[in-house]
């Protein structure tokens, strides 16, 4: 039995060998035939000497072997190479198959910024699809440790890397507010704001369209100013009222910004408000401001003035001294004498 296990491998290494040297030979017959893709066509007369079938084959084996496959039945990486076991390899496949579909999802969400309100499903998909490999230890000798082979296999940790890219990307866009407190669908301020918005937008739209219909000149953004007014306070209201109680619960962290699909969304309304439409918004306090303003400045003047009026002006009395009296009224005696 011994001898026969040492023959058959003798016979598989010969195999293998011959297999070997016909492929270097096949690869240098198509380099020299620029047959590759990468090989340069040095003498393009001598194609005809392998048929079509041939170099195709020449090309696959080439593929095989930059790849790391095997010959044919035979392989060239070592019988004992470590392999994941099939219920790792599931949890692998699903976690690769759950974060390229979030990947596109980001990616597709970035402009203008939609991934909280788009991609939150597939974010909880993420998730526990992340929560089944860890759980995955492995309870006994034979059970596999699908964790240890995924997460800390090697130096990269590629799994735990992508994991961690996906929770740093969702904590800086603070997608916890626009969320509700299971994360399993928008907050109801949310859709509120959503809604505002888009009719703001539909509002900016419709007004633009009627200015193009009446032959308007381009700059003048009147009409839009005026009929959507109204719509734009309501948004802008509500997005101060949303950032005084996310300051308030400060349910998301860094910091106390609102989730990046409602500040992005705000910001492009004020920048078309602003910028696009040159228009602002009227005060209904200004006449109360200009008023209390007006009062505050006269203030001092009234003081003055009615000190001035109301003071007791006492009247300057001229007190002299007893000498002097008395040498007045003795020469007004004299005087009489004479």
């Amino acid at each position: 039995m011994a001898w026969a296990a040492v023959l058959e491998r003798r016979s598989g290494w010969r195999s293998l060998w011959l297999r070997t040297l016909l492929l270097l030979r096949l690869l240098r017959w198509g380099y020299a035939l620029g047959s590759l893709p990468f090989g340069s066509s040095r003498h393009p007369g001598f194609a005809d000497l392998l048929s079509e079938q041939q170099l195709l084959e020449v090309q696959d084996l080439t593929l095989s072997l930059l790849q790391g496959g095997g010959l044919g039945p035979l392989s060239l990486l070592p019988p004992d190479l470590p392999d994941l076991e099939p219920e790792c390899r599931e949890l692998l496949m699903d976690f690769a198959n759950s974060s390229a579909e979030l990947t596109g999802c980001l990616v597709r969400s970035a402009r203008p910024v939609r991934l909280c309100q788009t991609c939150y499903p597939l974010f909880q998909q993420v998730a526990s699809k992340m929560d089944n490999i860890n759980r995955n230890i492995g309870n006994s000798s034979e059970s596999p440790n699908c964790a240890r082979s995924l997460l800390m296999a090697d130096r990269m940790q590629i799994v735990l890397t992508v994991s961690e890219f996906f929770s740093t990307t969702w904590q800086e866009a603070n997608c916890a507010n626009c969320l509700t407190n299971d994360s399993e669908a928008l907050s109801n301020n949310t859709e509120y704001f959503l809604s505002l918005f888009n009719k703001t937008l539909a509002c900016f739209e419709h007004n633009l369209q009627e200015r193009t219909y009446n032959l308007l000149s381009p700059k003048n953004y009147s009409e839009v100013c005026k009929n959507c007014n109204d719509a734009y306070k309501n948004l802008s209201t509500l997005y101060t009222e949303l950032q005084k109680m996310n300051g308030l619960e400060n349910k998301a962290e860094p910091g106390t910004h609102l989730c990046i699909d409602v500040e992005d969304a705000m910001n492009i309304t004020r920048k078309l408000w602003s910028r696009t439409f040159n228009c602002s918004v009227t005060c209904s306090d200004t006449v109360s401001v200009v008023a209390v303003s007006v009062f505050i400045l006269f203030l001092p003047v009234v003081f003055y003035l009615s000190s001035f009026l109301h003071s007791e002006q006492k009247k300057r009395k001229l007190i002299l001294p007893k000498r002097l009296k008395s040498s007045t009224s003795f020469a007004n005696i004299q005087e009489n004498s004479t």
